[in-house]
């Protein structure tokens, strides 16, 4: 029986060979879809899931609150590391481990120069605890013993057999690397690399107690007021120990010792597995994800796959009628419904399957096209994934059934004596389950004009932000930042920038800190006393020499520029933090004072037009400007007007860069192009106008498939009408009319349903937006009008075929 319905099924996809094309193809767009997006969610929703005990481990982190706005930081102030180790009950176990930045990294070697590598990453200062969080499997050492003591360090397998190739891995025990010329360490284990989804990526593990000294001088790890993002606590809690009483405990002692803080600063715990999703505290500077977006993009690919099952339906459903007598005949020679229905299951499975296939098949070119927009880790590999191989079986199966299950009853219940009198016509589609067919096809259209809808509108407003005036100069403008050490500061930095105000083509160059716009932020406390009231409030800070302001173009609307310092002497404030403090002109807060910590009372010496200091999606906050020359690091260099000779800026980069390597020959130079770093502000938004544009292709194209299979069918049924209409006298033009004016309607109607679904969405995400563009008309209008033409080509492909055919042949019969 199994290979009479084979049998039966590849035999009437040869007859169908169109209609079964078009559905293999609409089905393999949705289930290459729905693989890709459940590779994407199901490695996103794998990070942190292999831990021991990793429904009690938790990261401490921190919220400050300032007097007007709160920040979090993944960090946690150093103090608490001992506190919640000797005080707090419940603790099982803690690690504390501090982010090192990039560095170089020396092997000395014996009796010749040994090796240097200038820029290495992924390397943490952390204690011997930090081992029993993450399963390692040792190499050589143990983890007992492991960054116990100073100056040890612990390398992974890889980086072991970068520094030492062709060593024994037992034979690296006990081996040299110095960091940066001033730590020297020595090799005290070997692990092997992780192969987990993992965010903790760390391939260099050196004894915190190697550190613990600098890190109290430099960076204040030994005071409970300072929490930077490099300083790292996690916590395994006891078995039926509450989060909610640990962060009571840090509460309550965080309130003795930081009585007189002008800083409140809680702590909390965050999920071992809620690192990878929340954007309130950063992830070791790895990828986060959003579960938003991963949601969305699970109804994405629900709709895709819908879109592709409501073809197979229409189309199965509309050529009902050719199979009438086949299934009266079975059904007369003892067929049963559920014996019929199991045949047209079948061959909706084959279908299926074929376009199962074809989508595997498909799967590399498409992580490789989506490469920008897919995380980097994910792989496809059909013979290893046993969790992605189970997912193609099960959505084979969902899929067949979706498609093939309301068909096959529709055709099973064909009553013989009717279909075998030629009169099982009337009972096909045509008549009663028209309508089925008109809502399917309505609703992939309103799909389909959603997302281009939101296509429109998404694009409009990456194109807004992006040629919205931010208050500065973008354009031709570079910036790098020299090696900067606060505590041991050089001259280096302002030789170079000399040696640079003498390049040709340099047409500016300043030496201060941050952009205008920029990724770091620093904030403060600043007081202003107004008619006997003290306002407190949070202020951004950026350092900026006098040429800071001519680079940018910054306006200054009142009072003067800054003069060079080595201190902060004088502000600059922007017209918003005038108005925050009342001043109904903001003129006059030229010449008044503000309060900064215990640097006393600084005058305000000019008035600067608001700017951006981030993407445009928020409001422009209170900003001050200083010089305070001894923190600055970064060089901004204007190039000038690029002009014909398009090698001027090549030219000139190259000379910079020669000047960089006099003064820092064993450093990389790693500039940007200013206006790059602001596109990088909108990144997310470039990322899911991508993904719009590609569902709004792939709904249209699917949509279309189905639309011109319907009206294959619909003109093959017309056929005889058609021949009769021409010899009538009906023109080519009044025929195209004829087959193409009610699935045009279906499309009218699909978008009287789109358009306010499209408008209520669009206008909620636009309000994420402090400064936004309009939903305009033309959207809508361009949307109708390009569906409508995108239909009427497709119809056109068949309706012009089938209205220029001469009448004798359709007509010959009769």
């Amino acid at each position: 029986m199994l290979k009479n319905y084979l049998r039966i099924a590849l035999r009437n996809m040869w007859r169908n060979k169109v209609f079964s094309l078009i559905n293999v193809l609409g089905l393999s767009i949705g289930i290459s879809a729905a693989l890709v997006i459940y590779l994407i969610v199901q490695y996103d929703f794998s990070f942190e899931t292999f831990e021991k005990d990793g429904d009690r481990v938790y990261r401490v982190v921190s919220d400050m609150h300032f007097p007007d706005q709160d920040f979090k930081n993944s960090g946690v102030s150093g103090p608490l590391v001992d506190v919640i180790r000797k005080e707090i009950p419940g603790v099982e176990e803690s690690t504390a481990f501090w982010l090192k930045g990039d560095c170089k990294v020396n092997i000395p070697g014996s009796g010749n120069p040994g090796k240097t590598f200038k820029k290495q990453g992924r390397i943490i200062f952390t204690d011997n605890h930090y081992f029993n969080f993450l399963p390692y499997h040792w190499l050589a050492g143990s983890a007992k013993d492991a960054c116990k003591n100073p100056n040890e360090v612990v390398l992974t397998e890889s980086r072991a057999r970068s520094y030492f190739p062709g060593s024994d891995i037992s034979k690296i025990i006990g081996q040299t690397v110095v960091y940066d010329d001033s730590i020297q360490t020595t090799v005290s284990g070997v692990v092997k690399d992780l192969d987990q989804i993992t965010d903790f990526t760390f391939k260099e593990f050196i004894s915190l107690s190697t550190y613990t000294n600098t890190l109290n001088n430099r960076n204040g790890y030994n005071q409970w007021g300072s929490v930077s993002s490099a300083s790292q606590l996690l916590v395994r809690l006891d078995k039926g120990s509450k989060p909610a009483r640990i962060e009571k405990q840090i509460r309550d002692i965080r309130e003795k010792v930081g009585k007189n803080e002008y800083l409140k600063t809680e702590n909390s715990l965050q999920p071992l597995r809620d690192i990878h999703f929340n954007s309130n505290y950063d992830s070791f500077d790895q990828r986060l994800a959003d579960k938003k977006v991963l949601y969305g993009l699970m109804v994405v690919a629900t709709f895709l796959l819908l879109l592709g099952c409501i073809n197979f339906i229409n189309l199965t459903t509309a050529q009902s009628s050719r199979r009438a007598k086949e299934i009266g005949i079975r059904k007369t020679m003892g067929s049963s419904a559920s014996q019929l229905i199991l045949q047209f299951l079948g061959e909706t499975y084959l279908l299926t399957l074929l376009a199962t296939l074809l989508s595997v098949a498909m799967i590399p070119w498409i992580l490789k096209l989506f490469s920008d927009f897919i995380p980097e880790g994910i792989s496809f590999n059909l013979f290893s994934q046993s969790k992605a191989v189970g997912f193609i079986l099960l959505l084979t199966i969902l899929v067949s059934l979706l498609s093939g299950l309301y068909p096959a009853m529709i055709i099973s219940r064909y009553q013989p004596a009717i279909v075998l009198k030629n009169l099982g016509y009337a009972t096909t589609g045509q008549s009663r389950k028209a309508w089925l067919r008109k809502v399917l096809t309505v609703s992939q259209f309103a799909i389909a004009q959603f997302f281009i809808m939101a296509t429109l509108v998404v694009g409009k407003q990456i194109r807004y932000s992006m040629n919205m005036d931010m208050g500065f100069k973008k354009a031709a403008i570079i910036n790098f930042q020299a090696p900067f050490d606060y505590y041991h500061p050089d001259h280096k930095p302002a030789l170079l920038l000399e040696k640079l105000k003498a390049v040709p083509g340099v047409y500016k160059v300043s030496l201060s800190g941050n952009a205008p716009a920029s990724e770091g932020t620093n904030f403060t406390t600043m007081k202003f006393n107004k008619d006997g009231k003290t306002i407190e409030t949070t202020v951004e800070i950026k350092d900026a020499d006098t040429a800071y302001l001519g680079i940018y173009q910054l306006k200054l609307l009142a009072g003067r520029n800054l003069l060079q310092s080595d201190t902060s002497k004088e502000y600059l404030v922007n017209e918003a933090y005038a108005k925050f403090l009342g001043f109904q002109k903001p003129a006059d807060i030229i010449g008044q004072y503000i309060e900064r910590g215990d640097k006393g009372k600084i005058p305000i010496v000019g008035l600067l037009a608001d700017f951006h200091t981030k993407s445009t999606q928020g409001l422009i906050a209170p900003l001050a400007l200083t010089c305070d020359a001894k923190n600055h690091s970064t060089f901004h260099i204007f190039l000038g007007p690029k002009g014909k000779n398009t090698d001027n800026w090549k030219n000139t980069i190259a000379e910079v860069e020669k000047e960089w390597q006099s003064i820092y020959p064993d450093q990389d130079i790693n500039y940007k192009f200013f206006d790059e770093s602001i596109a990088q502000f909108y990144e997310q938004e470039q990322r899911t106008a991508s993904l719009l544009n590609w569902c709004a292709g792939l709904t249209v194209l699917i949509s279309c498939l189905g639309l011109l299979g319907l009206v294959i069918f619909a003109t093959t049924q017309r056929v005889k009408e058609i021949g009769v209409r021409k010899v009538l006298g009906a023109t080519v033009s009044q025929l195209v009319t004829l087959l193409s004016k009610d699935y045009l309607k279906l499309v009218v109607v699909a978008f009287v349903i789109a358009a306010p679904l499209a408008w209520w969405a669009m206008d909620v995400w636009l309000r994420n937006y402090a400064y936004r563009t309009s939903l305009s008309w033309w959207i809508f209008l361009v949307t109708a009008g390009s569906m409508l033409f995108l239909a009427f080509f497709t119809l056109s492909i068949q309706t012009l075929r089938s209205a220029t055919e001469n009448p004798v042949k359709s007509l010959r019969a009769e």
